[in-house]
This record gives C-alpha cells, sequence and structure tokens, in this order.
C-alpha cells in the first residue's frame, strides 16, 4: 500500500468512526460505554470528536464495530420514520429472551463481538418482520418504564 493509499484509509476510518461516536452519542450512551462498543481508548474517543483524530488508525476489529453501529443506524432508520424513535430505541430496555430487560445499548456496551453483532443482527431484522414504516411515538407505545416487549419477542426472532 502506498502512503496515499494509507492515508486515504487513514481518513476513511476517521470519517466512519466520527460518524460512529455520532450515532451513540444520540443513543445517549455515556463516553465509556461509546468506547466499549468500539473499543477505542478514552483519548481516541475525545480527539476523533474534536476533530484532531485524522491520524487513528483503526485494527480490523474496530472497524468492523464502526461497521455494526452504522448498520444499526440504517435499521433504524428504514424502520421509523420519526428521528426521535431511530436515536431512542437503543436506550429502552426490552424483554426478549436475548435481552433479558435489558438495553440494547447495555447490551452493546458489555464489550465483546458477538454481544454488538447479536444486538446488531435483530436490530437489522426489525425491517424484515414487518416493523417497518411505524410512525409512533415511542413514549406513548412503550410502557411509562421505558420496556420494549415489541418488536424483539422471542417468537419473531428466533
Amino acid at each position: 500500500m502506498t502512503s496515499t493509499q494509507a492515508m486515504l484509509s487513514r481518513r476513511k476510518a476517521f470519517v466512519g468512526l466520527k460518524a460512529c461516536l455520532h450515532i451513540i452519542q444520540k443513543w445517549r450512551a455515556t463516553p465509556s460505554q461509546a468506547c466499549r462498543i468500539v473499543r477505542i481508548s478514552s483519548h481516541t474517543y475525545r480527539r476523533v470528536l474534536s476533530g484532531n483524530g485524522d491520524s487513528v488508525r483503526l485494527n480490523v476489529d474496530q472497524l468492523y464495530r464502526v461497521s455494526m453501529v452504522l448498520n444499526i443506524h440504517a435499521a433504524l432508520k428504514m424502520t421509523f420514520n420519526n428521528p426521535l424513535n431511530v436515536h431512542q430505541f437503543p436506550s429502552l430496555n426490552n424483554h426478549n429472551d436475548f435481552f433479558n430487560g435489558r438495553t440494547p445499548l447495555e447490551i452493546m456496551a458489555q464489550g465483546d463481538f458477538i454481544s454488538l453483532y447479536e444486538t446488531c443482527r435483530r436490530i437489522q431484522s426489525l425491517p424484515l418482520i414487518g416493523f417497518r414504516d411505524l410512525d409512533i411515538d415511542m413514549q406513548s407505545y412503550f410502557s411509562t418504564n421505558d420496556t420494549v416487549s415489541e418488536p424483539f419477542s422471542a417468537e419473531h426472532l428466533t
């Protein structure tokens, strides 16, 4: 790889990571949760969000994690018409077998790759199971304690 290609690759990684971190922030994640999801240091987190991370180098694992966050965001945008729903969904409690009352954000922030992957897989299936084009108010649709019993019910996703 030439130095120009390497610079372009680092630049693309920086742009992807910055978009990823902005999405995670909109999910109401803490900086610590964001760092665990993408497996970056708090120093890298601050540098990228301040716009000074052009030289950041991401390994393959980190690039896959960035990709999954971007794919989760795309799936949520395909599922919900309301931007507020897109951003709040990962922070809502969910009671299917996989989540066991936890939020998708909590699962992803465990930091292991399989938790992020399984959360991504389940969220990507939302438009496929007919949970598409719903223009709903999340606060009135879900119970007052921010719990989700649908759309992640076990009978839909097993």
